[in-house]
């Protein structure tokens, strides 16, 4: 939009708002197509009278403001007014919050102050600066790198390292930058173990061993700077060999996890089976000694039976001889089912009983009965006088021997 409205009505406005009459006044524009530029002075001039009339002052006669203080006053409260905001606005700027895990460190014009506990607090903006530090959280530093080791093979060896900052002021003022000094750290503390082992060693059972050795190594080198950080761990991640060999290496691996393996299968085998076997043994060794004192308390008693037999054997030798065969005789046919058949002469016949009832009829039993006819010599106290092809059980032969004892007892006394 043009600053002049076009024609010569009478309505021609400059952008500020005055008028240009017929018979305007000479410091004003000309209405029209052929008006100039504005007055600058002109300008100016109704700025200061707009300002001026802020101070509340009153027209005189003759058109101007009344007192020359007022606008210099009225200046002065404008100023107090934007210096009271300012300072507001530089106050509320000040506040700021501490997390609860966090810890504040503050700087007064670049030199350490103190230490904000977490919460709501107040600094002097442009004054203090605030840094806040995490000392709650685990922080993690990655360390890799290819090593040589000290049988001149290289491997790449890869560790992980966990701290936490346990000093606000010490981690940020006592090194440039406490996480590229430890990271510096650690690679050197990794190499120097590694440089000590073997490749073997380190890939195979060496790993705990590294990773001890590193942990001690890098304490005691970050010790004398005083950071402000503790160690909590140090994991060791990887170790491959170089790609030309990893397959071999591989392969050792597993054939050393395969033997960790059946290690263990024995171990579990021989935890299991040893008690049994320990039981069994001595479950043996309570037999053995049960069955020793059996043995001895049974030969003690036969002891004493004889020694209680031996004074009426001294009195009687042929009788208790005799008595002493009955004896064994009962005690050895009772067990069996045969039957002893005496003739004439001084044979036995042994008839096999258990052989003959497993006939199927009488014909066969009596063919099998001949057949098994066994020849036995008898006794030597037995007498040949007994009666011809007579069949006796064992009670039979045990009852006929007690008697003819019985009557050489009686014919002995008799003599005597």
């Amino acid at each position: 939009m043009a600053w002049n409205q076009p024609g010569n009505n009478g309505q021609d406005r400059d952008p500020w708002g005055s008028s240009n009459n017929q018979g305007g006044n000479s410091g004003g524009n000309k209405g029209g197509r052929e008006q100039g530029p504005p007055d600058l002075d002109d300008i100016f001039r109704k700025l200061s009278k707009k300002l001026g009339g802020l101070g509340g002052g009153k027209l005189g006669d003759s058109g101007q403001r009344s007192g020359s203080g007022s606008g210099s006053g009225s200046g002065s409260k404008l100023v107090g007014i934007v210096a009271v905001a300012a300072v507001v606005i530089w106050a509320a700027n000040g506040f700021y919050t501490i997390k609860e895990a966090e810890r504040g460190v503050v700087t007064r014009f670049g030199k350490f102050s103190h230490l904000v506990e977490p919460g709501l607090n107040w600094k002097p903006t442009f004054i203090d600066q605030v840094r806040a530090v995490n000392v709650e959280a685990v922080r993690e530093l990655a360390a890799s790198g290819v090593m040589l080791t000290s049988d001149e093979n290289v491997v790449r060896v890869e560790m992980n390292v966990q701290y936490r900052v346990t000093d606000p002021e010490r981690y940020l003022f006592a090194v440039t930058s406490a996480d590229d000094s430890l990271r510096q750290a650690t690679d050197s503390a990794l190499r120097g173990v590694i440089g000590r082992s073997t490749m073997d060693r380190i890939l195979t059972e060496g790993r705990t061993v590294v990773r001890s050795d590193t942990q001690r190594e890098l304490d005691e080198t970050i010790r004398p700077y005083n950071m402000g950080i503790t160690l909590l761990d140090v994991n060791f991640q990887a170790a491959r060999p170089p790609e030309e060999v990893k397959a071999a290496f591989d392969e050792a691996i597993a054939a050393r996890e395969n033997r960790e393996q059946y290690v263990r299968e024995a171990e579990a085998y021989a935890n299991e089976v040893q008690p049994r076997a320990n039981g069994q043994a001595q479950r043996i060794l309570e037999e053995a000694r049960a069955y020793k004192e059996r043995t001895l308390l049974e030969a003690q008693g036969e002891v004493a039976r004889f020694a209680k037999l031996l004074p009426e054997y001294k009195a009687a030798p042929d009788i208790t001889k005799e008595r002493f065969y009955i004896e064994t005789m009962e005690r050895v046919l009772s067990h069996t089912r045969k039957v002893l058949v005496n003739d004439r002469g001084n044979n036995l016949m042994v008839l096999p009983l258990d052989q003959l009832m497993r006939g199927a009829n009488g014909t066969a039993q009596s063919g099998q009965k001949n057949s098994s006819l066994t020849m036995l010599p008898a006794s030597p106290g037995s007498s040949a006088s007994r009666s011809d092809t007579s069949a006796y059980s064992t009670e039979s032969i045990m009852d006929q021997r007690r008697a003819n004892a019985l009557r050489n007892d009686t014919q002995r006394e008799g003599r005597e």
